[in-house]
């Protein structure tokens, strides 16, 4: 199909960052931050939709192409980890990389060509040289894993620049930017895609398609989490690049990472294509973890002890769909606790439920006894897990597989698995669970980002294998 052709950004455009955007319009201040921690935050959902800039991005395929060329932005522990998967594949080309902190572009360019690649361009020069990297002609696809408060400004320079984004979670901080991020996908005609790697977790499509085949009933209500006792790495001087992550606790009291766990549970139900979330109303406990922790570990010395932390140890937030489905989401990485990521659905003919995976189904099971899940791997493991049964690479192989699927869908010219609706959704509680605990739980409205597209069937991460 005819794209249209983006228009050159201006400078100022370009290097515009996400930190300019975020106060624009928004009045809050973070309760109780501690002194020169205070920044704007977040207020609830505008409840007007604003007119279309574009057409619908939703079932819009990329350009195929022989040679999926990538530009990659960030090299902590996620964009250090994931650039080997974009290296495993022969069809694609690592460009260009930047890292603010020269050593690690170098690191990572040496591993650019340790794989047989010719030697990427470097962006090195402070922290806006992605505007460089971004302005290349010779780009398809920028890969951002850089901290979340600058996800906004890349993934705007990457799409006024012509090029398709993909960018970890969450995708942007506050409505505003959500909304920026969803028109200029529309008027530039490229695709913003969250990249969310537990929807494909081999339990998640699994479910995903016992989901479409009816196996549950009429689905009634469903739960994802991120519930990951974090507190050594937060206070870690060598994990994250600086306090970035645990700065956010001075800032916003709601769910900080919705992502995982929504994403999964929103195509299950298939939201944005046939269903969408219309509200969430969120509550939080008191937040005493990281005080806690940080007396017991940190010297009194740490420039940490300046910080007032304000963010729920546990945030439980309910989502409401259009059909009445509801659904759970928890938030928890400062209290100690086994990893979970909840990851339930159930329905008018049964439940399956994680950590540890269980189900129970009529007429399957009976006797109030939990039924073996992986009796279903035969006729419900996707395809992606037939074709690839051993995935390498952290978090049991699904960050292989999201980018095995981003760069084929690149190269074949398929429509994306979801896209700049999806990462709006998911990204959404963010900004609007802060809202909600701070008016007592009070239900905060979740945008329709589609402009009532949603209404209309269309695939997702349930695809069809390719020829």
């Amino acid at each position: 199909m005819d794209e249209q052709t983006p228009h050159a950004p201006s400078r100022r455009e370009v290097l515009r960052t996400g930190a300019g955007a975020a106060g624009a319009g928004l009045g809050l201040t973070a309760a109780g931050a501690g002194a020169g921690t205070a920044h704007a935050v977040p207020g609830a959902a505008p409840a007007a939709v604003p007119a279309p800039r574009g057409a619908t991005m939703a079932g819009v395929p990329f350009e195929a192409r022989s040679t999926v060329r990538v530009g990659i932005v960030g090299f902590g522990n996620r964009g250090g980890s994931v650039i080997g998967h974009f290296l495993a594949h022969s069809w694609v080309r690592v460009v260009a990389v930047c890292d603010p902190v020269r050593e690690k572009a170098e690191r990572a360019a040496a591993r650019v060509v340790a794989a047989g690649q010719p030697a990427p361009a470097l962006y090195a020069n402070g922290e806006e040289d992605y505007a460089n990297l971004c302005a290349r002609t010779d780009l398809d696809l920028v890969y951002v894993a850089t901290p979340w408060d600058t996800h906004f400004a890349v993934a705007r320079a990457a799409m006024l620049n012509g090029k398709h984004v993909g960018v970890e979670c969450p995708v942007a901080m506050t409505i505003d930017e959500l909304w920026e991020l969803v028109d200029l996908s529309e008027r530039t005609r490229r695709h913003c895609m969250q990249l969310e790697n537990c929807c494909y977790g081999r339990n998640e499509m699994r479910v995903l398609r016992m989901a479409h085949a009816g196996k549950f009933g009429e689905l009634l209500h469903g739960a994802g989490a991120y519930n990951h006792d974090l507190r050594a790495l937060l206070f870690s001087p060598t994990y994250y690049e600086g306090p970035w992550r645990r700065l956010w606790h001075t800032r916003l009291r709601g769910d900080l990472y919705p992502n995982h766990g929504f994403g999964p549970v929103a195509n299950y139900m298939d939201l944005n294509r046939g269903d969408r979330a219309v509200s969430i109303s969120s509550l939080g406990t008191p937040a005493l973890g990281l005080a806690e922790y940080r007396k017991e570990h940190v010297p009194s010395g740490d420039p940490s002890w300046k910080e007032t932390y304000v963010g729920s140890d546990r945030t439980v937030s309910l989502v409401r769909t259009a059909k009445g489905r509801v659904i759970r989401l928890e938030h928890d990485v400062s209290t100690p606790h086994p990893y979970s990521r909840v990851n339930s659905l159930g329905g008018t003919r049964g439940v399956f439920e994680d950590y540890p995976p269980r189900i129970y189904l009529e007429p399957d099971h009976k006797d109030d006894e939990w039924g073996d899940f992986s009796a279903y791997a035969a006729a419900f493991d996707h395809w992606l897990w037939k074709e690839h049964a051993n995935p390498p690479g952290a978090h049991g192989g699904m960050d292989y597989l999201m980018v095995y699927r981003l760069v084929q869908c690149l190269q074949k010219g398929l429509v994306p698995d979801f896209d700049v609706y999806d990462a709006a959704v998911w990204t959404a509680p963010v900004p609007l669970s802060h809202a909600s605990i701070r008016a007592g739980g009070a239900p905060q409205e979740i945008p329709d980002f589609t402009r009532g597209e949603w209404q209309r069937a269309r695939p997702g991460v349930d695809s069809v294998k390719p020829a």
